[in-house]
């Protein structure tokens, strides 16, 4: 499975999990980035199949419906879609 780094500011543990195709997820890792948040994603849809098959379990233990983007913050909170509020919101309570 390959992860991808971004640096930036602490804000907690902070997972993406996107589609390299999906606009709400680049839309996503764009906030996050203009915030200057730390931040690991993975695309899901560039995994190999068993890979891809773990993280959609994975993916389905935080977010039912297994849409993209679903983000995890220090393994206790989920955003599902784009919510540029609750974003902002969750990741100034964690400074």
């Amino acid at each position: 499975m390959e992860i991808k780094h971004v640096a930036g500011r602490k804000r907690g543990a902070v997972i993406l999990y996107a589609l390299s195709t999906c606009v709400w997820c680049r839309r996503t890792k764009r906030l996050l980035n203009e915030l200057g948040v730390d931040y690991d994603y993975v695309d899901v849809d560039l995994q190999d199949p068993e890979d891809r098959d773990k993280i959609n379990k994975k993916v389905l233990q935080w977010n039912q419906s297994g849409s993209y983007p679903t983000m995890v913050i220090n393994d206790s909170q989920c955003i599902v879609g784009y919510d540029p509020e609750k974003i902002r919101e969750v990741l100034d309570n964690g400074q």
